[in-house]
């Protein structure tokens, strides 16, 4: 099973979120199985998403239609 490191990982270089990986960030929040370095790396993805310095490709969607 991927991380939520991983995931944040490559978000923060692409400075992209997809919407798949938005969907494994949801699994692994779900699953219960992540450390304490997991939540810190979703909450500077949290950040960092708010700031603008990543996009999700679920608002570019929204803002589209």
């Amino acid at each position: 099973m991927i991380t939520i490191c991983q995931v944040v990982r490559e978000a923060l270089s692409n400075s992209f979120l997809s919407v798949a990986a938005e969907e494994q960030l949801r699994e692994c929040l779900r699953s219960q199985q992540y450390t304490l370095d997991d939540l810190r790396a979703f909450w500077t993805l949290q950040s960092v998403v708010m700031s603008g310095r990543v996009k999700q490709e679920s608002r570019l969607v929204a803002t589209r239609s």
